[in-house]
């Protein structure tokens, strides 16, 4: 009896347990991608994951579209007002793709691909892509022109209706309007943009490691109210951060409001990289991503005025490649070039907003370059003196070998510069590989946690030299000839404490070195001394 009572007051006390809904796992997610892919495998029409991944992102792109529209009709249901959908009946993913044995095979096939074609309610119309293709924003509302421009580059190479349906049946599996999974398809579809940028580096496009875009964020620090590029966006890694970043800060609904509609800019030249982008930064919440599709350098620089200006840019250009004649002729006639990243870098100076009341510094960069860039003569040393002369380049950091492993052994550097200028000094920091190591791999990559130390002296009021940190003056990288004419302006310059440095000293000043270093050291502990002799008395 007594056992009964205790269960009863026990029950009393539990609270009433909620009705959760289902959600899908991150494994469970991985699983139905992963089966996706290999559904796609089995097609003749697709060939490698260069083919499968973009086609897996913009079946997923119109899923995540529709379960985004519904949200919002229930929201404005529930506030009384209407809602138009961007995308219209029968096109809509509820009206030909959520129903598992709805049309399949070549109905299928002709639906997505052919101008005109059956419509899943039975009439004659535009096919799907060609729907797609066709919309144009009213009302000042950018989706559907967002979405037209997604999908102006999307073809669909699947030959087999049937195996379609089956991708297409698995994709509907994901809910997009649980903000748990949202959060844990990004972080598989960042994997899923790795993969993809693995399959690019082999056509020799080269991706920025999340770490590396990480700090550079960190360090450049873009603020609520400030407007942000990367003008070589590929699939969105610096907007996507930046967004994140400045999502912390937005407190109002006004903030949310400026981060949504007046913050984040890009630009891409390339239909699938600008595909991946729009996907990528929906997925983390930016309702209509300002990224225009074409070739950033496609513009005079002389004729950029205030407005075209920007408070941040993020980027690491492409390097090594090569821009016709049409778009050199955009450039300074002193200053033209066929080589890509200093073409970028020249387009960046000019975005850069000018100091004014809001702003001492002006606008602020921070860039990705080859080594290349900092060694290099002729039009690149022209180019690299107006940036010295014009701007504050205040910060070079030095990344170790094999950042950028496996795509490419080619050493990297990060400049930090804004329009405070001229430079007086610039300050070096050459990040340390992990004890032990003598290179980053594909299989033993950067981390962020590499990048502490660095961030702490990077943020400091006040620097200070040490092992891995040094500075130089302005003078001691420009030489000019006796009538004045530039000769070289080399910011490749060694770290004075390296083992590489040290290797090519005279003996005479290494020996002189050594000595410094151990008088500075006895230097230390004689304070030590002193203040513990004075705890003591």
């Amino acid at each position: 009896m007594a056992k009964k009572k205790a269960k009863t007051a026990e029950s009393k006390t539990k609270k009433p347990k909620k009705v959760e809904t289902l959600k899908t796992t991150a494994q469970q997610l991985s699983s139905l991608i992963k089966s996706a892919r290999d559904i796609m495998r089995k097609d003749k029409g697709l060939n490698g994951d260069l083919d499968r991944l973009p086609l897996l992102t913009w079946i997923m792109f119109l899923k995540f579209l529709d379960d985004r529209e519904k949200l919002e009709e229930a929201r404005a249901g529930i506030a009384g007002k209407k809602y138009k959908t961007a995308v219209e009946a029968p096109y809509r993913w509820r009206d030909w793709a959520a129903t598992k044995d709805g049309i399949t095979g070549d109905e299928l096939i002709a639906f997505v691909n052919q101008e005109e074609a059956v419509r899943p309610d039975g009439k004659k119309g535009a096919g799907l892509l060609a729907y797609l293709r066709s919309l144009q924003s009213t009302n000042g509302d950018r989706r559907r022109d967002v979405i037209a421009t997604v999908f102006s580059g999307v073809t669909n190479r699947m030959l087999s209706g049937y195996l379609l349906r089956d991708v297409v049946n698995l994709v509907d599996g994901i809910h997009f309007d649980s903000s748990e999974e949202i959060h844990t398809l990004a972080r598989l579809y960042e994997s899923m943009l790795r993969e993809m940028r693995d399959a690019a580096g082999d056509s020799g496009e080269f991706y920025t490691p999340r770490p590396v875009i990480q700090f550079m964020v960190t360090v450049t620090d873009p603020k609520i109210g400030e407007v942000v590029l990367d003008p070589a966006c590929g699939t969105g890694g610096f907007i996507s951060e930046a967004f994140a970043h400045l999502e912390k800060q937005a407190k109002t609904v006004q903030d949310r409001k400026t981060l949504q509609e007046k913050t984040i800019r890009g630009g891409e030249a390339k239909p699938l990289p600008y595909m991946l982008a729009q996907m990528n930064l929906l997925l983390h919440g930016l309702d209509a991503p300002a990224i225009e599709y074409g070739n950033s350098l496609a513009v005079k620089i002389t004729e950029l005025g205030e407005k075209d200006r920007v408070d941040v840019i993020l980027t690491n250009p492409p390097f090594g490649g090569e821009e016709e004649a049409g778009i050199r002729g955009n450039f300074p006639a002193d200053k033209q070039t066929s080589e890509t990243a200093l073409l970028f870098l020249q387009l960046i100076m000019r975005k850069l907003r000018r100091p004014s009341a809001g702003s001492e510094r002006g606008g602020r960069a921070a860039i990705v370059v080859p080594n290349g860039t900092l060694f290099g003569d002729g039009v690149c040393a022209r180019i690299k003196e107006e940036l010295l002369k014009d701007f504050n380049l205040h910060t070079i950091v030095r990344l170790p070998n094999g950042v950028f492993a496996p795509y490419t052994p080619i050493p990297t550097n990060l400049l930090f510069f804004d329009r405070s200028g001229p430079t007086k000094e610039i300050w070096y920091y050459e990040l340390p590989l992990p004890e032990g190591r003598k290179s980053y791999s594909k299989t033993k990559p950067l981390q962020f946690d590499d990048f502490p130390d660095c961030i702490k002296w990077f943020q400091a009021k006040r620097r200070k030299e040490n092992d891995h940190a040094w500075r130089v003056s302005v003078a001691d990288v420009l030489t000019y000839d006796e009538s004045g004419t530039l000769v070289a302006c080399n910011l490749d310059l060694k770290n004075p404490s390296g083992a590489e440095a040290l290797e090519h000293l005279p003996p005479e000043q290494l020996v002189e070195d050594i000595l410094a270093k151990e008088r500075r050291i006895i230097e230390i502990m004689e304070e030590i001394r002193a203040e513990l002799a004075g705890e003591v008395g």
